[in-house]
């Protein structure tokens, strides 16, 4: 399905919702959408038996900086019973970035959304669990912004390293052999 094709279905579905094609490199069909029209363009290309895409295989962003509008949130959807692929946009503001979270049209979004929060700062409006995943609790920034300080030197305190003796050590790997040897 051409990207053209696509747009008119989802223009038919959702009648008002603000989908524009984009130029893609490798092929693949590539839309944006507004941020107001995601939740409600995301239901129409998994609901809709045309489109199908009931499978999402990653959410990711690019930073723009120092560009306007400086974040883009990329879906990538797969439409296995049409053999279709997607690349799905939105275009977000530096100075306030959230989207509505699609957690609830494909549950895969949920850790996805929380690496994008995590590395970008990117905050998704009614996700269900919206804490840090990768980087530690007490962490200040987003490390994938293109104005994170790259020579930042902080100590790590959320937790200590794991320290232990040499016969602690010992009695641990004796207990561990003793064990699969029953």
């Amino acid at each position: 399905m051409d990207p053209s094709a696509l747009i008119a279905s989802l223009q038919n579905a959702v009648p008002g919702a603000h989908v524009d094609a984009a130029a893609s490199v490798d092929l693949q069909a590539t839309i944006y959408v507004s941020s107001d029209d995601l939740p409600s363009v995301a239901r129409a290309l998994r609901d809709r038996p045309e489109l199908a895409f009931a499978f999402l295989a990653e959410v990711t962003a690019i930073d723009f900086w120092p560009r306007e509008p400086r974040f883009e949130v990329v879906y990538i959807l797969v439409s296995i019973a049409n053999r279709l692929r997607l690349r799905l946009k939105v275009r977000l503001a530096g100075h306030d970035p959230h989207v509505a979270t699609v957690s609830d049209v494909w549950p895969a979004a949920n850790w996805l959304e929380r690496e994008v929060w995590d590395l970008f700062g990117i905050a998704f409006d009614g996700h269900p669990d919206p804490r840090r995943l990768l980087m530690p609790e007490d962490w200040e920034g987003f490390p994938l912004r293109k104005d994170y300080p790259v020579q930042i030197r902080m100590t790590p305190t959320a937790s200590e390293p794991l320290q232990v003796s040499e016969e602690e050590f010992r009695a641990s790997m004796t207990r561990d052999r003793l064990t699969r040897e029953r």
